[in-house]
């Protein structure tokens, strides 16, 4: 089995390529979706969050994502305090995850903070989804209709594009056309496909 560490900034369009992925067949494994859920259902992690952010980070039993946003990122600490919790019960639920794909022979794990989470270190192949910063931002705010400088700031957050790109075995560019992204996509595929038939001939 290959397993493909799958990232790229914030409105790279990770989420397409992974949703192209999916309708492909492949297994995806979502981080960011995952890290939601253990937030909102996992009773040690809570109480953890609470201890220290306090009882306004839950309403009604769910996560208060925006109270949690407002308090992390102004507050590079804060943030580093929430992924010292967050992370290390991610990387077991991929495993779980893992042990139930014994079928597949290249899994996606998609990370936005593959790199800086040191996930990536698990991965034998690492994709980047590179697209111009102006068109990430533009893309952000149609999104999720926030303004400039909060897509800014949760940019700084995460390690520059040109960053990410030194860890990546493959670069996929998303600035253009969805064929054109689907063409790089088959490209990085069929090279994956190889990767895992020498693996295996071994």
């Amino acid at each position: 089995m290959v397993k493909v560490g799958l990232t790229g900034g914030i409105g790279s369009g990770k989420s397409t390529v992974s949703n192209i992925l999916i309708s492909k067949g492949f297994s995806v494994y979502n981080s960011d979706n995952r890290a939601k859920w253990l937030m909102n259902n996992n009773d040690n992690l809570k109480s953890n969050i609470i201890s220290i952010f306090g009882n306004q980070s839950y309403i009604k039993e769910s996560l208060n994502r925006k109270y949690i946003s407002s308090k992390v990122f102004n507050d590079s600490l804060k943030l580093k305090e929430l992924n010292n919790l967050v992370h290390p019960l991610v990387a077991l639920d991929f495993n779980n995850w893992l042990s139930n794909q014994n079928t597949n022979d290249i899994v996606f794990k998609e990370a936005a903070i593959l790199i800086e989470s040191g996930a990536h270190k698990e991965m034998d192949k690492i994709i980047v989804v590179a697209c111009p910063k102006n068109i990430r931002i533009e893309r952000v705010l149609k999104r999720d209709g926030n303004n400039s400088e909060s897509v800014d700031k949760r940019m700084q957050n995460q390690i520059s594009e040109n960053e990410k790109i030194n860890y990546a075995d493959f670069v996929i560019n998303n600035s253009g056309s969805k064929s054109d992204l689907l063409k790089e996509l088959e490209s990085v595929i069929s090279e994956l496909k190889k990767i895992n038939w020498l693996k295996n001939s071994h």
